[in-house]
């Protein structure tokens, strides 16, 4: 059995970013993955993942997005890979929405610079969208997206220059602790250390034991369509049926777009990866009626899932019952973007007990069972 200071558990957006991060510390860090490096099994991939700073979900996670920015950059010059694109962003909806509001908010309680803009002025500058009468956006230049697969390699890259152990294709079985440590047992052998962290993706009901039954997992349909995107934000935008579907433009000849959240629950195992016409209608139907010129022919479709918290806020901190485990799981659909600050946050907790980023809304005790 060897040891080491810490265990990653699972090597995706957040556990490549963790091992990242612990490994810059010196600490010996050995990072567990089931599949290949940066796969298409899980939730990060897909070629986009939007960044934005204006988050209408909650002002408490701006302080967050300003650190994960800035490392977003720092990593994108230290491994000297194409990571981010800097599109700006609209957010769009009636006055009355919960993403134009909550995008407002958020921009205004932190000072962000945005502009709002009417039904008027997002026709004159994207000639493309056609708004209802009532419908406001806030639009933000320092937004875009991110290249997730992109992301993950350049923290895999620079954890093993680093002196982590990576090892992939090698499933956890199961996890205790022991000794005042933890101990790992895999489908290639044991593994003792002093923490473990697990950052498990969509398979974190299935390893968390209690923990893991208020989490669930959504399957998420991803359709590319051609269209002419040149000039063109990153697009979120919120229905009158109160659905928000995006777009991303990843080229000046082709758009990615899809649901937020509404897919069928599923698990890992038993997740329909084909993409049937229906799932590309239910996307098309939305750019039909508020983007018609970015409704194209299909090119391109895949799958991938959402793993939700009861409250669809994130999973981050100390086992309640096991403080030398530390999880980073149930992101909601909306976590790629910090995966550098939680990052951050996790070396804190496993070197120092604690950190200074504002976590207390992620608290893994609110997952516990009501007696």
């Amino acid at each position: 059995m060897t040891s080491q200071d810490v265990i990653v558990v699972g090597l995706g957006a957040m556990g490549s970013a963790v091992a990242f991060h612990l490994a810059s510390r010196g600490l010996r860090v050995l990072g567990v993955e089931q599949y290949s490096p940066a796969h298409e099994r899980g939730s990060s991939h897909g070629r986009s993942r939007i960044i934005r700073l204006a988050y209408y979900e909650s002002p408490e996670y701006v302080p967050l997005l300003l650190r994960a920015w800035e490392l977003w950059e720092e990593l994108e010059e230290r491994s000297a890979r194409k990571l981010l694109s800097r599109t700006g962003a609209l957010m769009v909806g009636s006055s009355e929405s919960e993403l134009f509001r909550g995008s407002l908010r958020s921009a205004t309680e932190h000072d962000l610079p945005h502009e709002v803009l009417d039904a008027q002025e997002i026709r004159r500058r994207f000639p493309s969208l056609d708004p209802p009468p009532d419908t406001l956006a806030l639009y933000e230049e320092r937004a875009g997206f991110i290249v997730p697969e992109e992301g993950v390699k350049a923290h895999l890259q620079l954890a093993g220059s680093l002196g982590a152990e990576l090892r992939f294709e090698e499933r956890l079985l199961s996890w205790e602790e022991r000794d005042g440590g933890v101990l790992v047992e895999t489908s290639r052998g044991s593994y003792g250390a002093s923490h473990l962290v697990l950052a498990p993706g969509p398979w974190a009901p299935q390893l968390l034991g209690e923990l893991g039954g208020s989490l669930y997992v959504e399957r998420q349909v991803m359709v590319w369509f051609s269209a002419s995107c040149d000039g063109l934000p990153v697009i979120m935008w919120e229905a009158d049926d109160g659905r928000i579907f995006y777009c991303i433009p990843e080229g000046p000849e082709r758009i990615k777009a899809a649901l937020h959240h509404g897919g069928k629950r599923t698990t890992p195992e038993t997740l329909d990866r084909r993409v049937q016409e229906e799932d590309v209608e239910a996307i098309k139907g939305y750019l039909r009626k508020y983007a018609p010129a970015l409704a194209g022919a299909l090119v391109e479709s895949s799958v991938c899932m959402y793993t939700n918290s009861p409250d669809l806020h994130f999973v981050v901190g100390p086992h309640p019952r096991h403080p030398r485990i530390i999880l980073a799981c149930g992101f909601s659909g909306h976590g790629y973007k910090f995966c550098g600050v939680i990052g951050e946050v996790v070396a804190d907790l496993v070197t120092e007990g604690r950190t200074g980023h504002p976590i207390k809304p992620f608290s893994p005790a609110r997952l516990q069972p009501q007696a």
